[in-house]
């Protein structure tokens, strides 16, 4: 049962949790900005005083930086409530890096909107048990620091709120230090069992509190998961004895899902099912003429068949689509859908409202163009014309899917709408139905990309796809796991029907199996596009996409055929997700953190988790080796920051890799071999020490 508003809670979501008790009275900020105790850039945050975000179980670092003047010691807590009204606290600890930044790490269980706010206190315990070990050992002011500890203790036990027993001690221990005994006073300043009782009930004579703040958590979908695209039309065509094709259809693409399923993904993201245009309908590899039976590009939208709430007759009925939407969650999996808010020249739209559009001067429609491609089937929207008129209708398309049971929709360019449309839409959606997820498809640049993440979108694809040298994956995903995590979720595609990099052109299979490590155990979000495991990758002369595009005509695929003969890399693809499941530290973003080897194409870093967020009781340790060149075996040493999952430097541990087998004995500098055509990366996990 959910807890009453304002009740406090039992439930351990951080070893920094203490025992709950009422908000003190604290000072605030009034007409001025600070605090009697100053609380400073306050995280999690976003910039421009947007709503952080997290998701359902994510392992959040909550920090403020706080000080006072003089030498009295403060302390520092953080009190949360939940969407439910459970309240629980939670003691900051101190930064070792001189920056007076406080922090700690908490798991946000439950979806909706959490509030949480900061709160400074004087620790006058510690401040006295300081001076007193000081003085004391030193002999001076014996009797005035034995008569302060008593004062202080006195006034302790006299708190109502504190256990019978606890009130007992704290008398009793005020009393001996009536006596000004030196050694009962060095005693008192250094026993441990009134350090923990201090640490979880302070006395505190002087307290502040920052104004109170919120954080967004999402269900769990939004921020872990493995997602697989494909076209539905292709899953199931065939070729007909006069050369023509058969489309495939939902009822046909089900037949993929338990495939798909079995290799462990999570979300099947389709591309638009609509009725697509015939006028200037794009041919084979993007020609500008079509030939009879070239299906077009699912991103022409609209015929005289419908428009975006349409089904395209090819592929089946709205009843068809609700049963793939069945059959994939039978599997387990969830259907994502794509949303394209553009328009063929025969989407119905362009007959019925014309100003939805931009009209040129002699009297055309002025197609998309995305410079040096173009693109002659699609019209964009123009918002400016009649803003509230086409936001109702985009709002309605949302909505119509959500009914057909979608809750996760991948926008495509939404860089090319306006940021204020995608803030009011998102949050209109998620305050009917807050599961609904939007992923971002903006390769643009970074302050567009971030700020899209910052007004709601839960999801964004990145410029991981061409981050691919050992330099540039360090610094990339250290941003997106640290500096940008409040609010931005990257999607690690590896490729998309867009998308083939020169990497994956030119680097062979060992290309493929390097980028799907990498993507699958860097971030807990990542993707693939149908035809990936086939090592599809050869590109149209002078592009970065596939030759024979899939969004122009259709695919035949032997799955089964190509992993029977060993020429498929879903078998790694399976072993990686499975490496995801059991791998709580994998389905974090913050945990990652970069190491060192002494080759500019070895990769190395780590993924951990701290036992309390582990759910086992265990703390889960991944190390990934990464040889991030294709076409050579590196031999080099790595070197490891053992520290951070808690082995001193120096000290052996064992690891096991979770792709072949092999057990070492490791510690913080290690050889390594990595042959780009065999073994190119390492998922090392670290074994329990006994």
């Amino acid at each position: 049962m959910p807890a009453r508003a304002g009740t406090r809670s039992t439930t351990l979501r951080s070893p920094s949790q203490i025992p709950p008790r009422a908000a003190d009275d604290a000072d605030t900020p009034g007409p001025l900005r600070t605090t009697r105790i100053p609380l400073l850039q306050p995280s999690p945050a976003v910039p421009g005083g947007f709503t952080p975000k997290a998701f359902v179980g994510e392992v959040v670092p909550f920090s403020v930086t706080s000080f006072r003047e003089g030498h009295d010691i403060i302390g520092v807590h953080v009190r949360l409530t939940s969407p439910s009204g459970e309240e629980t606290l939670h003691r900051l600890s101190p930064r070792d890096d001189g920056t007076d930044t406080w922090s700690t790490n908490i798991a946000l269980d439950e979806q909706g909107a959490w509030s949480f706010r900061f709160e400074a206190f004087s620790d006058d315990f510690a401040t006295w048990a300081h001076a007193a070990e000081l003085k004391v050992g030193a002999a001076v002011d014996v009797p005035v620091m034995a008569a302060l500890g008593a004062d202080l203790l006195a006034r302790a036990a006299a708190e109502r709120d504190r256990p019978a027993a606890q009130r007992k001690h704290l008398g009793d221990v005020a009393l001996a230090l009536r006596s000004g005994d030196a050694d009962t006073t060095l005693a008192v300043s250094t026993d441990a069992r009134l350090v923990q009782i201090f640490r979880e009930r302070p006395v505190t004579s002087l307290r502040s509190a920052s104004p109170d703040q919120t954080v967004n958590v999402d269900r769990l979908a939004a921020g872990t998961g493995a997602w697989y695209e494909f076209f539905p039309r292709s899953e199931g065509a065939r070729r007909l004895k006069d050369g023509t094709v058969k489309s495939g259809t939902f009822r046909t693409a089900m037949k993929r899902l338990p495939e798909v399923a079995a290799m462990g993904f999570d979300v099947v993201y389709l591309v638009p099912v609509h009725p697509i245009g015939t006028t200037h309908r794009k041919g084979r590899n993007n020609t500008l003429v079509a030939e009879p039976g070239d299906p077009g590009s699912p991103y022409a939208i609209g015929s005289a068949a419908g428009g975006h709430d349409a089904i395209h007759p090819d592929l089946g009925t709205p009843a068809d689509f609700r049963a793939f939407v069945r059959a994939a969650r039978k599997e387990g999996l969830e259907v994502a859908l794509d949303l394209a808010l553009q328009a063929s020249p025969d989407h119905p739209w362009v007959s019925a409202h014309p100003e939805w559009f931009t009209t040129l001067p002699d009297g055309t429609i002025a197609f998309a163009e995305n410079p040096p491609k173009k693109y002659q089937d699609i019209y964009p929207l123009n918002f400016d014309n009649d803003p509230e008129g086409i936001a109702a209708e985009m709002l309605r398309i949302v909505q119509h899917w959500v009914g057909q049971g979608v809750k996760i929709f991948r926008v495509d360019n939404p860089h090319t709408k306006p940021l204020q449309f995608w803030e009011w839409l998102i949050a209109e959606v998620n305050a009917a139905d807050p599961d609904v997820i939007f992923l971002a498809e903006a390769f643009t640049r970074p302050a567009v990309m971030r700020a899209l993440a910052a007004v709601g979108f839960q999801q964004s694809y990145s410029y991981f796809t061409w981050r691919n040298t050992k330099a540039e994956l360090e610094e990339f995903l250290t941003s997106v796991s640290h500096e940008t995590a409040d609010y931005m979720r990257p999607n690690l595609f590896v490729n998309t029907h867009d998308i083939l990099t020169e990497y994956l052109q030119f680097g062979g299979r060992a290309a493929y199996r390097i980028r799907a490590c990498i993507a699958a155990t860097a971030g807990p979000v990542y993707g693939v596009y149908a035809g990936y495991e086939l090592f599809e990758n050869v590109a149209r002369p002078g592009s970065e996409e596939n030759i024979d595009n899939e969004k122009y005509e259709y695919k035949f695929r032997d799955w089964n055929g190509a992993e029977a003969r060993g020429e498929s890399l879903a078998p790694l693809l399976r072993r990686l997700n499975e490496i995801r499941r059991d791998h709580p530290a994998l389905r974090q973003l913050r945990t990652f953190s970069t190491h060192w080897s002494d080759d500019d194409a070895v990769l190395v870093y780590s993924k951990h988790l701290d036992a309390p967020f582990t759910g086992t009781g265990r703390a889960d340790t991944i190390i990934v080796v990464a040889n991030v060149d294709p076409h050579s075996v590196r031999e080099t040493t790595v070197h490891l920051d053992t520290t951070r999952w808690g082995v001193p430097l120096g000290e052996r541990f064992e690891v096991e890799d979770l792709l072949t087998g092999a057990v070492w004995t490791w510690s913080d500098h290690n050889y390594v071999r990595l042959d780009a055509f065999a073994e190119p990366v390492h998922i090392l996990k670290v074994r329990e020490r006994s």
